[in-house]
């Protein structure tokens, strides 16, 4: 199974790594990657020979490739897909799927008039956890859903002030980031309408008045600042700029509130300066007869009857790569390349996620409530 790769990234080759885990038939064959050198640095002996293009359409025209996956930077993921589309090879894309208004809307347009059967990255909705909160709730278990409330408490969040992440005009900020796989897996939980949304950021801690273009190797400071990439808790042999220089950019905080076609809302919110096991990350979904709860970290779902005495813990062994969502994913997008059918994480789900981030990142910016509609 031949694989061509357009933006071979650190997430990609971990994708890649599911896939053979999974199948050991895939192989890379093709990369388009303006970082040729460093590709071929990133590769053993062992690995399939693989030819270099300058553009996807080169790759495209001249290879026979069952799979392509797109693992650029995220300001590329629309125009790379809008590439892919057309020629019904089935695709996996990384998230976010679009980080503006303009390209969701070109992508939207793409998609309905592609070929191609899309795997977005969107594991979390697939992992065990979640399905179990999902089984649950659509038992009728704990009734109707009501209301919910989700948190991400991010642990490691200095990679999104120290790394490439810190420009905007590349992540489009953090619900788009962050957010996008908790609206997601909401969204599929839920299985309902997100009608209206408004939302809230601050950045309250990873700013500061050291200069610009400041790395953290060449900081002063670097062996007694907490968030130093040098000598500090969040080590990262020395490579990173200064989280608290006047060029930092993305907010360290946000929050929103989302309506649902029914009437009933959830609130979100996540951080990006909780450290150690601080970090959090999960939902309660709660309904007239119970409630539901999750949390990634402690590996826990629960169950809490309203009206009798009875509380169910389910406990979930430990699982790698985003919770054994990655391998769920790779196991989707080796059904499309061998038989087609379904996707487990669609492009139209990617398009959902990425309209309700980019209208509560509007909304933060404009103090106001925002329909989630394409209009």
């Amino acid at each position: 199974m031949n694989l061509g790769v357009i933006g071979y990234g650190t997430r990609i080759k971990s994708v890649i790594r599911s896939l053979q885990k999974e199948e050991p038939a895939c192989k890379v064959t093709a990369v388009t990657d303006i970082r040729d050198s460093i590709v071929v640095e990133g590769r053993s002996e062992a690995d399939e020979p693989v030819r270099f293009y300058r553009t996807p359409e080169a790759m495209m025209a001249e290879e026979k490739l069952d799979g392509i996956l797109i693992g650029t930077r995220c300001s590329l993921h629309t125009e790379m897909a809008l590439k892919v589309l057309p020629t019904g090879i089935p695709l996996f894309l990384e998230k976010p799927v679009a980080t503006t208004m303009e390209d969701a809307r070109r992508l939207k347009t793409g998609f309905e008039a592609g070929k191609s059967k899309v795997v977005v990255s969107f594991p979390l909705r697939v992992t065990s956890m979640v399905q179990l909160v999902k089984e649950i709730i659509d038992s009728g278990k704990i009734g109707t859903v009501e209301h919910v409330q989700a948190f991400n408490n991010v642990p490691y969040g200095g990679v999104y002030f120290h790394s490439w992440y810190r420009d905007e005009k590349e992540t489009g900020g953090l619900f788009l980031q962050k957010a996008t796989h908790d609206f997601d897996y909401i969204n599929h939980i839920l299985g309902l309408r997100p009608t209206q949304v408004c939302a809230m950021t601050s950045k309250q801690v990873f700013r500061g008045t050291k200069p610009a273009g400041l790395e953290c190797v060449d900081c002063e400071e670097n062996r007694t600042c907490a968030d130093s990439s040098v000598y500090g808790p969040q080590k990262t042999s020395g490579w990173g700029s200064c989280s608290f220089a006047v060029d930092t950019g993305n907010e360290d905080s946000g929050s929103a509130i989302i309506r649902y076609e029914t009437g009933m809302h959830a609130s979100y919110s996540q951080n990006f300066f909780v450290r150690r096991s601080a970090g959090k990350r999960g939902a309660t979904f709660i309904g007239y007869k119970g409630t539901v709860e999750f949390d990634f970290m402690t590996r826990e779902v629960k169950v809490v009857m309203h009206h009798t005495p009875r509380v169910e813990t389910h406990l979930f062994e430990s699982a790698e790569d985003h919770f054994g969502g990655d391998l769920v994913l790779a196991r989707s997008f080796i059904q499309l390349m061998r038989e087609g059918g379904e996707s487990a994480s669609s492009l139209e789900s990617g398009l959902s996620s990425a309209l309700l981030c980019l209208k509560a990142k509007e909304s933060a910016q404009t103090g106001t409530f925002q329909d989630i509609s394409w209009e």
